[in-house]
């Protein structure tokens, strides 16, 4: 049986290699130090573990509405409220299994075959085939240490044309850290384009300020979810704010591919807005602990780090000294050392030569992890 044309355009996650094959070595009894995998550490806090609990013994185990449970809707308008002032319609929200669904379908409302999405070099490294497999066209702005890694409104302004209907933006970004800051973001969304803003970090934020867009303009879909900051990548739970004129053809889409997320994991959703307050903040307190840590051994070791990152739990170094093949440099310093990192070129072209270190994980794993890497490099 073959397969569809479109389809073999699709690129593998490399992470996820490097995640498969550390822990098929640690299997086979390696000692394995895990800073490629983009997951916090920490488990669910209780609260929201309760009360998936109590919706399963309640029966809440059914087909929810399409858009989501109206409690987790409206929970997550007060959370934009209190967070940003900016006011939302529970009836502009969709209730995603994951944020990954509720990019899909925010690209799907906009693009037809052939259409181009704007997004930086490096990004997420998904991003790209959630566009392709839509059979549109990315369209990478270099976006380096340079400029600080925020995205360059001008570089946008110079490659808009009638083909291009959208731009993905992605602030805390994977796998820089970085956060666009006001100016940046209320230049781009003065650009007219559409914006599709990747807000997943948001709440991992460690110095300056986070923003969504939506301070800034209307015309633009937010992307958000559960699994970042509350700790929950298992219960795929994610959820996407439309302009009010998409969210009838995004919920048609949820209709047809996804139904509804799943019920027990929403009435989770709800209490993680409404309970689990303290908990993400220890939980980000921690993160800007072990930041510290990060930075500190990769100053302490002679690594680059061209611009620090202020969110998530990322981050990005410079090693071209010692490589032109960052996919080849990670499976190596993972069969040396059993430490697992990401190879930048996951993260587009741009990226090449560079590796991504997470920082969700112990400051003793940090430290030694960092440790075993730069006597591997010492060793070259």
């Amino acid at each position: 049986m073959d397969t569809g044309r479109q389809i073999q355009s699709i690129t593998p996650f490399l992470v996820m290699d490097v995640l498969e094959k550390a822990n098929a070595m640690a299997s086979e009894g390696r000692e394995v130090i895990h800073l490629e995998v983009g997951e916090p550490d920490f488990d669910t806090p209780g609260c929201i573990r309760a009360a998936a609990a109590k919706a399963m013994e309640s029966a809440r185990t059914h087909y929810t509405h399409s858009l989501g449970i109206p409690e987790l809707r409206e929970a997550i308008c007060r959370h934009y409220r209190a967070t940003y002032g900016v006011l939302v319609d529970p009836e502009q929200v969709l209730v995603t299994a994951g944020s990954s669904p509720a990019l899909l379908t925010a690209i799907a409302c906009l693009v037809d075959p052939g259409d181009e999405v704007v997004l930086t070099d490096p990004h997420y490294a998904c991003y790209p085939n959630f566009i392709r497999v839509l059979s549109a066209v990315p369209k990478l702005i270099p976006t380096g240490s340079e400029d600080a890694f925020q995205l360059n409104p001008d570089k946008v302004r110079a490659v808009l044309s009638s083909k291009v209907k959208a731009m993905v933006i992605n602030s805390p970004a994977n796998p820089t850290g970085i956060c666009l800051d006001d100016a940046h973001l209320r230049e781009l969304a003065g650009l007219g384009l559409p914006i599709i803003s990747d807000e997943i970090y948001h709440g991992l934020v460690y110095a300056g300020e986070q923003h969504t867009i939506l301070e800034y303009t209307d015309d633009a879909i937010v992307i958000n979810g559960f699994s970042k900051a509350w700790a929950m990548t298992g219960w795929r739970l994610g959820w996407a704010v439309f302009p009010k004129n998409l969210i009838r053809t995004a919920q048609k889409i949820q209709q047809n591919l996804m139904i509804c997320a799943p019920s027990m994991a929403q009435w989770a959703g709800v209490a993680a807005l409404t309970e689990a307050h303290g908990d993400v903040e220890r939980m980000r307190l921690t993160f800007a602990r072990r930041r510290e840590v990060m930075l500190g051994e990769m100053k302490r070791h002679g690594f680059s780090v061209e611009v620090e990152p202020t969110g998530a739990f990322y981050v990005l170094v410079n090693m071209k000294e010692w490589t032109n093949d960052s996919y080849r440099f990670a499976m190596d310093i993972l069969e040396a050392t059993g430490v697992g990192v990401t190879p930048g070129i996951d993260f587009g072209p741009g990226a090449q030569g560079y590796l991504r270190f997470s920082y969700a994980n112990s400051e003793g794993n940090i430290r030694e992890g960092v440790s075993r890497v730069a006597g591997y490099v010492r060793s070259l």
